[in-house]
């Protein structure tokens, strides 16, 4: 469908190396957005991410899926919004909005855009356009996650509990590696998720151990060993080209007592990932942000990390209030 010099075309499997390259070359795309990563679960979710073509040219394309009448922001990533290349601007982002609005209306038969931008810690170059675009057309913030982020060029520092910590771990005799065996460390994180939160981790033990076989240097393991060389603590990073993120994180009752994590995020955040320009120790609310944990962002924010938001809008897909909302009634 063209609409206002756009293209929107539906992703398929023949398109693969094409938004892959694209993703690469993106100023606000991540591996999380490569095909490798995003159709590991295609079995549960109904993929409908849209291409975007101007002049005959991919500039955009937006992960996505279909739920009922819903199109949401890829429910299987963290994060997914448009994701741009340089020749983006805000004119051509306010037409682009346009023309998505119209092939979901008339194409996918859809009543709702549910939409997760890309936080910008993650962009190697400015690329809120949507944001703006998002107000324009009358996007309503509907969610807003609080994330912990340490900037590498300028950190705080360790609070003095987190310095203590640190040293008491050092006394204790743990000792810091980088491996692959996630099974271990995903007894750790079970245990721990179910038995303090009542949760379990996203990914299944399988499913991580695919991912990392599939982005060995995106995604890393770190654990810390005690004396009798057994695993502690430890945590899983997933790598982008600004940004060490925190995917997961757990202790044993003898790594949390000791300064296990302490240890770690020390040697994380100042020596193995101080090339970084974030890193991002993950959120810390419930129930779309409504509930934060206190003791949890405490205990973040005392590494030197301060708040970050995942935001989540949404936008009712009916192309000519859209239209009008934005004052674009001359693109009809």
């Amino acid at each position: 469908m063209t609409y206002s010099g756009w293209d929107i075309k539906l992703y398929s499997i023949s398109s693969r190396q094409e938004w892959d390259d694209f993703i690469t070359g993106s100023r606000n795309g991540t591996f999380l957005f490569l095909r490798g990563y995003m159709d590991y679960h295609a079995d549960r979710f109904k993929d409908s991410s849209l291409m975007a073509y101007h002049g005959g040219k991919l500039h955009a394309v937006l992960p996505a899926h279909v739920a009922g009448e819903t199109l949401y922001s890829h429910c299987g990533l963290t994060y997914g919004g448009i994701v741009s290349d340089e020749k983006m601007t805000a004119a051509l982002m306010m037409e682009l909005f346009g023309a998505l609005v119209h092939f979901m209306h008339s194409s996918l038969h859809v009543a709702k855009w549910i939409y997760r931008p890309v936080p910008y810690i993650y962009a190697r170059y400015p690329s809120e356009e949507d944001l703006y675009a998002l107000f324009r057309f009358g996007g309503r913030l509907v969610e807003r996650r609080i994330s912990t982020v340490v900037p590498s060029a300028m950190p705080y520092g360790f609070s003095t509990l987190r310095r203590r910590k640190t040293r008491h771990a050092l006394r204790a005799g743990f000792t810091l590696r980088k491996e692959s065996d996630f099974e271990a460390f995903w007894t750790i994180l079970e245990f721990n998720l179910g038995e303090r939160h009542h949760a379990h981790p996203v990914h299944s033990l399988a499913e991580i151990q695919l991912l990392h076989d599939r982005f060995p240097e995106n995604i890393v393991l770190h654990t810390v060993y005690d004396r009798e060389d057994c695993m502690v603590a430890g945590c899983v990073m997933y790598l982008s080209a600004c940004v060490a993120h925190v995917q997961y994180i757990g202790s044993t009752a003898k790594g949390r007592d000791n300064g296990a994590v302490d240890l770690l995020f020390d040697h994380l955040i100042h020596k193995v990932y101080s090339g970084f320009k974030y890193f991002d120790m993950g959120t810390s609310v419930e129930d779309g942000g409504q509930l934060l944990n206190k003791g949890l962002v405490f205990q973040k924010e005392g590494f030197g990390g301060r708040a970050v938001v995942y935001d989540t809008y949404e936008l009712d897909v009916v192309p000519d209030a859209c239209l009008r909302t934005a004052d674009l009634s001359n693109f009809m």
